[in-house]
């Protein structure tokens, strides 16, 4: 499955034109101030390019989830101030998306501007993918971009639907997305590593089933590692373990690509669920009674290391620990590190794994960082992205 033969922004002429882009400004915000601004810096490329290169700009987006209402702490309004600080300009608000507000702020708007409508998901008729509503915000543009790769695994009106009615091409975001996504998984250097993490298996059971037909190794750790080490006979007393799932781990166990599966050897575990609770190291078939796994131990985490350090490209979703609380963040912190040392190149992916290699200063050292949770999990799925597939090819 290839998204390169998709058209970007740069293959289309924009001077003079009304350009409506999806971003994705769905950010964090604290007493109506903004938290991490990292999903609008994201997106400037995009709308500089289209600035300098002669068009007007409208951006939309979704916030939160207001479930189809219009609930002032889902307004936009604050993001189209921080942009505006941002871009060093003036960024017009419309405190609609759709309607005659709208439509009147998207005909006034001249070459060299940028209007922000207001939250897409204020109707309902956004996320049913509703045509007449993906038409009504077709009509503010000559063209339409997408940027917004945090929701294009998301088949709505305003990534999918709208593409029906304008040219559809996609913005540097998504272009830069899809690169460092694809050189991990479609045309890989090997030796490839996956690194999956995270709590649940049940929320990764695809990606896993994908993965270790396509790798070199997969290491399996966090809390969905404790399903695997159930099936494998081990008793993991109180800790996090999904009782359904432990069939299907034990069946997968059992196939020839499970020889590339690297499970923890021990454990750092803790008497109940708490920063400070009694901790202490176990292998993975000695955990006490009544004692939960919190963190992988050190042999585990030489393990993951080791399998890292020769690695030609590497994959990295979902941390290995209760990395929040600093007493078991150690598997996750020493994960990272170890990426950042070798020369693979590598994506992370999934919110926590890159708050880990932000918070150990790394960021800087991975080939590429994904924006998109739940889109990256997807196409690491193999699963086809309605946002992109309905970009116009090249």
């Amino acid at each position: 499955m290839s998204y390169f033969d998709k058209k970007t922004i740069c293959d289309i002429d924009v001077k003079g034109k009304k350009v409506i882009v999806r971003v994705d400004f769905n950010v964090p915000l604290k007493d109506g101030a903004i938290d991490d601004d990292t999903r609008i810096v994201a997106a400037l490329p995009t709308i500089k390019y289209l600035l300098d290169h002669g068009a007007a700009v409208i951006l939309m987006s979704h916030l939160g989830r207001p479930k189809g209402e219009r609930k002032p702490e889902f307004s936009l309004e604050p993001v189209a101030q921080h942009l505006s600080e941002l871009l060093d300009m003036e960024i017009a608000f419309s405190e609609d998306c759709v309607g005659p507000a709208a439509k009147e702020a998207a005909d006034k708007l001249q070459p060299g501007q940028v209007l922000m409508l207001e939250n897409l998901r204020f109707y309902k008729e956004e996320e049913k993918n509703d045509p007449a509503f993906a038409k009504e915000l077709a009509d503010l543009a000559d063209i339409y971009v997408n940027d917004a790769f945090g929701t294009a695994h998301r088949a709505h009106a305003s990534t999918a639907g709208i593409a029906a009615y304008l040219p559809a091409v996609s913005g540097f975001l998504i272009e830069k997305e899809l690169k460092g996504l694809g050189a991990a998984i479609n045309n890989p250097k090997r030796p490839l590593v996956a690194i999956i993490g995270g709590a649940k298996v049940s929320d990764k059971i695809p990606v896993i089933e994908n993965l270790v037909q396509k790798v070199d190794k997969l290491l399996i750790g966090g809390g969905m590692a404790n399903t695997f080490l159930t099936a494998k006979g081990c008793d993991m007393q109180a800790s996090l373990m999904e009782p359904d799932r432990i069939q299907w781990a034990a069946e997968l166990l059992k196939t020839e690509a499970a020889k590339k599966i690297l499970l923890p050897l021990d454990v750092v575990v803790a008497e109940k669920f708490a920063p400070d609770a009694a901790h202490q190291t176990v292998d993975v078939d000695k955990v006490p009674e009544g004692w939960m796994t919190m963190d992988a131990g050190p042999k585990t985490r030489a393990l993951f290391a080791d399998a890292v350090k020769d690695a030609a490209t590497v994959v990295w979703n979902g941390p290995l620990g209760v990395f929040e609380m600093e007493a078991f963040a150690h598997g996750t912190n020493e994960m990272a590190q170890a990426i950042a040392a070798s020369d693979a190149f590598s994506v992370i992916g999934g919110g926590d794994s890159v708050s880990a290699i932000k918070k150990a200063g790394l960021a800087d050292q991975v080939g590429h960082i994904s924006t998109g949770g739940g889109a990256s999990l997807e196409f690491l799925e193999g699963k086809i992205l309605p946002g992109i597939d309905a970009l116009n090819d090249k």
